[in-house]
Parts: structure tokens; sequence; C-alpha cells
């Protein structure tokens, strides 16, 4: 990879790591089409990236994001303790499930990767649940009580987003499906799921960072490549900060539908595009 194909990779990422269209899937038909050979770095490389992506979220929402709780009088020990850091101990309940199912299914969705079609196929179906999301979820409200989660409501979010292990089908997608279909308004979901991003990209690509670090020859790749994720990571920042900003004002004024055609048109094209043998690189 050379930091022209770096450059274009953290691009896509930032554009789509909050939009529901699916970052990940939208990076490998990338990659396909620039000529990236997948390998170990190149794989790692566009999960690693997502360190600049999660760094949007902070900067962005740093206020709510380091508020902490206000503790009741009287309340000591634990109660006390999840109290204060009520935002945080939510947001770990719905990291849980992503966390032991990513672990375990580490090797599986390593090989989804690199397929092409999953994607396609994933982002059509995704696309057609988009079109009915907003309808489906009409009656959710956007006021102070409808955002309050409970430890249940968050871990249902966090299995909603495990559906996003599957490449193609989007963590944002799935993550604000979850939370629409947990009473959260469109922004407000949309925001759970930006919050929910820190910690389960900065676990997945933490753990793809230390398995390139296993090994001499691993870590040599690594610094052959250190400037491409350098690039990378800052490249998807900047991006990731404008797309945040776009995509809440849009979905809070036109809901979904949009991405749904997108996704389904996009999809489409490349089922159609792999049916008739279309060599998918143009470089």
């Amino acid at each position: 990879m050379d930091i022209l194909q770096s450059i274009i990779i953290a691009i896509v990422e930032g554009l789509t790591e909050f939009l529901p269209v699916s970052s990940t899937g939208h990076m490998i038909i990338t990659s396909e089409m620039i000529g990236v050979v997948p390998d170990e770095f190149t794989k790692a490389f566009e999960v690693i990236i997502q360190f600049g992506a999660i760094l949007s979220v902070i900067w962005l929402y740093w206020k709510r994001f380091f508020r902490l709780g206000t503790v009741p009088a009287g309340a000591t020990g634990l109660k006390a303790f999840l109290c204060k850091y009520d935002f945080y101990w939510k947001l770990f309940v719905a990291f849980i499930p992503a966390a032991v199912l990513g672990f375990l299914l580490s090797d599986y969705i390593d090989a989804l990767l690199e397929n092409v079609l999953v994607v396609a196929i994933m982002l059509v179906a995704g696309g057609v649940l988009m079109l009915f999301v907003d309808s489906i979820f009409k009656h959710a409200r956007d006021d102070a009580r409808s955002a309050e989660l409970s430890e249940p409501r968050a871990l249902k979010i966090g299995l909603y987003q495990c559906i996003a292990m599957i490449p193609g089908v989007s963590r944002s997608m799935a993550t604000i499906v979850g939370g629409m279909q947990q009473g959260l308004s469109r922004r407000r979901a949309a925001e759970f799921s930006f919050f929910l991003a820190v910690p389960t990209m900065f676990a997945a690509s933490a753990y793809k960072l230390m398995k390139l670090l296993a090994s001499e020859s691993s870590r040599q790749l690594l610094a052959d490549n250190a400037m491409a994720l350098i690039v990378g990571n800052v490249v998807a920042f900047v991006v990731a900060v404008l797309a945040i900003k776009f995509f809440i004002e849009y979905i809070t004024r036109h809901g979904f539908k949009a991405f749904g055609y997108y996704r389904i048109i996009v999809g489409t094209a490349i089922i159609i595009m792999m049916a008739c043998g279309v060599d998918m690189s143009i470089f």
C-alpha cells in the first residue's frame, strides 16, 4: 500500500464510518478497485485507521464524553460509583457483546473481510431496511426521558451491534436501528452510536495492532508502512469530523431513506458486475 492508496482508503473510512452504509464494506470495495492486495497489513490498516475516526467523536462531543454524572446525596460505594460514571458504565454494558463475539470469531471475521459478494448482499439487505426504518420507529421521541438508557436497553443495543460483524451490514446502521428500537429518536440513536463506536473501534484497532506487533516480521511490516498509518489516521479524523456534522443534521431533517437507496444501488451494481465477470480493479 502506497501513500496515495492509504489516503483514498482513509477518506472512504472517514466518510462512511458513522453513516449507515458500512465503512468496512466500502473499504473492501475501494481496496479491490484501486488494486490493494489483501494481506496481513492491508487488512489491519482498514481497522487501525479507525483510531482517527474515534478521535473525531471525542473532538466533537468532548463536553458530553467527559462529563461525570451527579451523585445523589447519601449515595456511597458502588451506587455512588455507578451514578458518577453512569455514561461510561452504559457504554461498557453495550460494548460487552461485540467484545466477546469479536474475540471469539476474529479469524472468521477476517475471512469474511475478503468476500466482496458478502458485502454487496449485505448492502442491499441493509438498504431495504433503511427505506422503512423511519416509518417502523416513527413514534420514537426526542426528549430527556427517552434518552435515558437502562442497562438492559444498553445491552440490547450492544447485541444489535454484533450484527455488524458481517461486512456490509454497517456498525452505525445496526446500532442506530437498535437505539430506535429501544425508543431513542433518530438523533439520539445516532449520537449513542457515535459514543459506542469509541470503545468498540478502539478495542478492535488495539487488538489488530497488538497482533501486528506479536512477531518480528509483523513489526517490520508495521515499521515499513508507518507513514501510511499516520497519514491514514489524520485523513480519517478530518473527514470523519465533517461527515458526522453533515450526518446529524441530515437525518434530523430527512431520515434514512437516501442512505437506503444508496446502499441498494451500490450493492446491486457490484452483484451485477461480479455476475458478468467484470474486473472491479480500475488500476
